[in-house]
């Protein structure tokens, strides 16, 4: 069988016409012709600010008060009103008490009076709670039309900046550890290229970790399909934020898949995951040469595109084989361990294909929406034990594999979100890297996508 490798492709590839219109005289002839001009975004790096310039926060009641103060012990610059022509570097808005529709207006024009004074690659960050069975019908509505303001202001801000939503499980405070996780994620570089997109807060969580440099120090994380591309770069963001990494791909990588482990200074195994005991080995690899396991990355998928009347079975088979039955079979033998019992994690890789479909990959969608499904449905078998299962869904990411799509159509593809870019293989790694940390107790069962708010599925 070929290289396991994600369908986004092999390496991050340079995007030159961002590049070019991100100043001088680029930037001008773009904006004479009317063409797109995406920015420079903002990505994570160790030591960096949380965000450039101060934190507007725009609510009212003991919800939004509470997170102004953990903001603050944050140290960060917070606002309770807006100072005309100052700079932002986010606004948060907190409407977790919303009763009616009609209590939109009031906060929603305060944040949409401030947006003009937002910084270049600036954050707006909802904290709300879903629409839930049972709620009066006023209420759902009101909760529900977050859904739409979110993800239309998304597009409607410009120079890098994004807008994203915590969602709040019943019983779940607005400044509750898994909250405040999930808000610090949307507000830092870590989330450059997610967009109008929301994460539940399951729970209250845990108390945050006091290291945010490092928070995976002291875990023991396997990655598959950690060779090239995506699943080396998680790999080295996982490293990078304290774990020690298993670096797994197929015997064929096996020289790829050395580099990467040395680089990292974690170790290789080389297995075919769709081998019947591909979890048990993986286990005992992890138990016998670090004694625990604590973070599972299920990266390693394959595409075999074709039309569905042109379909084969072995095309068929191959990629439901690597990209679901692969991961539903490790996971019982992870599940299966006392090892692996308490706060765990594990996280898929999934795709947009899965959720809006795509032309060609009636094979690949279904194993990735599989992955979904997967996740949803595991959520509840880790919670007991203090786990958690969720998956990001990539979207045009800059890989080898993108690079080889025809001029023209990449060009489009690039610019068909609200970014108006493609994403990198670490934006991937970055929000793996979330869901990894301990700060992320309470935020299980969602599916992120990281795809700059492309204009498909939701």
């Amino acid at each position: 069988m070929s290289t396991q490798r994600t369908a986004a492709g092999l390496r991050e590839k340079a995007d030159k016409y961002t590049e070019f219109v991100s100043g001088g005289f680029g930037k001008d002839l773009a904006k004479r012709l009317g063409l797109p001009q995406p920015a420079i975004l903002r990505r994570y790096s160790p030591g960096a600010p949380l965000v450039e310039g101060p934190i507007l926060v725009v609510g009212k009641g003991a919800g939004s008060d509470a997170v102004a103060n953990v903001l603050l012990d944050w140290h960060q610059d917070v606002r309770r009103h807006a100072t005309p022509k100052e700079k932002l570097g986010a606004i948060v808005v907190v409407l977790d008490e919303l009763g009616h529709p009609g209590e939109l207006s009031e906060p929603m024009l305060a944040v949409g009076s401030a947006l003009r004074d937002l910084n270049k690659n600036a954050r707006v960050v909802s904290i709300s709670r879903p629409a839930a069975t049972g709620d009066a019908p006023a209420v759902a509505a009101a909760r529900n039309g977050i859904d739409g303001i979110i993800r239309s202001l998304a597009k409607e801000l410009r120079a890098g900046a994004t807008a994203n939503g915590v969602l709040l499980a019943n019983g779940v405070a607005p400044a509750s550890p898994s909250a405040m996780s999930a808000l610090r994620f949307f507000l830092s570089g870590r989330s450059a290229f997610v967009d109008g997109q929301f994460l539940t807060a399951s729970t209250e969580g845990t108390k945050e970790q006091a290291g945010w440099e490092k928070p995976l120090k002291g875990n023991v994380a396997v990655v598959t399909g950690a060779a090239r591309g995506i699943g080396a770069a998680i790999a080295r963001t996982l490293a990078r934020d304290g774990a020690t990494v298993i670096a797994v791909d197929v015997p064929s990588a096996g020289d790829h898949l050395a580099a990467v482990a040395n680089e990292i200074h974690g170790t290789a195994l080389q297995l075919d995951i769709t081998n019947t005991d591909a979890g048990q080995r993986i286990l005992d690899h992890a138990l016998g040469r670090f004694g625990r396991l604590d973070i599972v990355v299920h990266n390693a998928g394959i595409t075999r595109d074709k039309l569905l009347a042109n379909m084969d079975a072995a095309r068929w088979d191959s990629v439901i084989a690597v990209n679901i039955a692969a991961q539903l079979r490790m996971n019982e033998a992870f599940l299966a361990s006392k090892d692996f019992a308490k706060n765990s994690r594990i996280i898929s890789v999934a795709s947009t294909s899965g959720i809006a479909g795509n032309r060609g990959q009636t094979n690949y969608a279904a194993s990735k929406a599989g992955v979904m499904g997967l996740v949803r449905a595991t959520a509840p078998l880790l919670a007991e034990n203090g786990g958690t299962v969720n998956a990001v869904a990539p979207g045009f990411i800059e890989t080898d594999m993108t690079a080889k799509i025809p001029f023209a159509t990449r060009e489009v593809a690039r610019r068909l979100n609200s970014l108006q870019q493609g994403g990198k293989p670490s934006d991937v790694a970055e929000a793996i890297a979330y869901f990894a940390q301990p700060a992320a107790a309470g935020v299980t069962a969602n599916i992120l996508r990281v795809c700059g708010q492309n204009l498909v599925g939701q």
